[in-house]
């Protein structure tokens, strides 16, 4: 088998190639791709070279870790059902070309385990699960403490804020750029010039920028924290006696777990998240190169979908 596949062959270099697929086992399922999403976080450091060294790191690479497609033939053992919409966080099944993360692509092959079915209905909104999973990790991770200002209010911001609003939070978020500030439902977008306060318990902060540290633990209540749930290209420093003489806590949120996956799945099925207004544009495969500059570029781009359905 082969497939069309986006290719990173190089920093600011994309092509869409045709690839050869590794053979499936018992284990795998073959996903034809209807959607995926382009990150604006790790998959922006990939496209700029600014990715930090990573297990599979290196070009050629096909991106991408938020993809749904339908399971075209499912191995003995796949646990999968031929026919089954199902969401993708990645494939590594190019041969020499790495798949990091390896879902921007026609078809895929990849262990049944690792997908998740979930609601037809749902439809191209599904390549948002892995963010809202990464959000829910923000809190899952903290035992349900969830952060009262959160910074950007990109994607990610947004569903971090929703699910705070879910479970009974009333978060402030900070937004610089005006084109970012609507969209809010059920809490606040303020400008950080206009806000005041001092007394944050948790602020979580995605905007990935390494030089806010200080300004965000100046904002800290005695004994409150910083989560770091974005992805930091530079290193991260402070200055000591601030954030000593506040008793200050770090914790930096990692990557999604197999649980948070299921479970924003069961809050989006079950209407307590809703994954509304967040798809702002989409692009077909050929126009790859342009939708990622977009993507990366356009403040008005939430989230850039890549449409595959028509793909050979």
């Amino acid at each position: 088998m082969n497939t069309l596949a986006v290719v990173l062959e190089r920093p600011e270099h994309l092509a869409l190639s045709r690839l050869v697929l590794d053979e499936a086992t018992d284990a795998d399922v073959v996903v034809d791709i209807e959607w995926s999403g382009i990150s604006t976080g790790t998959e922006r450091l990939l496209w700029s070279g600014r990715m930090p060294q990573f297990p599979g790191m290196g070009y050629p690479l096909v991106p991408g870790y938020e993809s749904v497609g339908r399971i075209r033939s499912a191995g003995a053992t796949s646990g999968a059902q031929v026919g089954q919409r199902v969401f993708v966080p990645g494939a590594k099944c190019f041969g020499d070309v790495k798949g990091l993360f390896g879902g921007a692509a026609a078809t895929v092959v990849l262990p049944g385990a690792r997908t998740l079915a979930f609601d037809e209905a749902l439809g191209e909104q599904g390549v948002l699960l892995a963010l809202a999973a990464t959000a829910l990790h923000v809190s899952a991770s903290a035992d349900g403490r969830q952060p009262d200002l959160i910074i950007g209010h990109g994607v990610l911001g947004r569903m971090i804020a929703r699910i705070a609003v879910a479970a009974g939070a009333a978060p402030v978020v900070w937004e610089k750029n005006p084109a970012r500030s609507g969209g809010a439902l059920g809490y606040e977008v303020v400008d950080p010039g206009a806000d005041a306060r001092r007394d944050y318990r948790c602020i979580c902060d995605v905007s990935g920028d390494a030089g806010l540290l200080d300004t965000l633990i100046s904002r800290l209540a005695p004994q409150g924290e910083v989560v770091l749930a974005g992805f930091y290209d530079q290193a991260i420093s402070f200055a000591f006696a601030p954030a000593f003489m506040r008793e200050a806590r770090l914790r930096i949120a990692s990557q999604w777990q197999p649980q948070d996956l299921v479970a924003v799945r069961s809050m989006v099925e079950s209407g307590r998240l809703s994954l509304d207004g967040l798809i702002t544009h989409r692009a077909e495969p050929a126009d790859a190169d342009n939708a990622y500059r977009t993507a990366f570029g356009d403040p008005a781009c939430l989230k850039m979908v890549l449409d595959w359905r028509s793909c050979p």
